[in-house]
């Protein structure tokens, strides 16, 4: 998929009346950028004269630092975010380098998605799934398709694809009686 095309079906995830006003529409389009001068164009910059190859590189992480200073949205070029993520309500939000994250997923401000220790393992998150405000996914974890994360939950352990984790640690409610489950996860 060409850049166009990417930044074309991210912002279908976003009404166009809110593509200039919403800092989430900022970040994720300086992101996708800044990732594609990297990792698409990262082969091509080697054929650029010495001279250049530095300047190119710098403005796409300086694109991307003032991105983060201006929205308070960190992405950075070597996390995998999937088409159309959609971020509400902008601002606190931490991606770790690393992380995976997949289509049709939502985030709200204040999450943190990253290791526990510095260069530890980092999260991977499935496909459509909504990321609740402040919540907190840390670790080796691996979040399934379709789970809900809700707010202020800290997830150290897998969810299922389908579950909802709430809680301190996070704990799966199971969707058919609404009870909590009891295990940790």
């Amino acid at each position: 998929m060409t850049l166009r095309e990417t930044v074309r079906d991210d912002l279908s995830a976003y009404y166009p009346a809110v593509w200039l006003c919403e800092r989430g529409v900022w970040a994720l389009l300086v992101f996708r950028v800044a990732s594609a001068i990297r990792t698409r164009y990262g082969q091509h910059l080697n054929r650029l004269p010495r001279g250049l190859r530095l300047p190119v590189t710098a403005c796409g992480l300086v694109a991307l630092r003032l991105a983060e200073v201006l929205t308070g949205i960190e992405l950075p070029p070597d996390a995998v975010i999937g088409p159309r993520l959609r971020i509400w309500h902008g601002g606190n939000i931490v991606i770790n380098p690393g992380v995976v994250i997949g289509a049709d997923c939502v985030l709200r401000q204040g999450v943190t998605i990253g290791n526990v220790q510095i260069d530890g393992p980092v999260p991977r998150i499935g496909n459509r799934v909504n990321i609740g405000a402040y919540a907190q996914i840390l670790g080796d974890v691996t979040v399934g398709d379709g789970a809900n994360i809700g707010a202020m939950a800290v997830v150290l352990r897998d969810v299922p694809a389908g579950a909802t984790a709430v809680g301190v640690p996070a704990r799966i409610i199971e969707r058919d009686s609404g009870s909590v489950s009891g295990t940790s996860s």
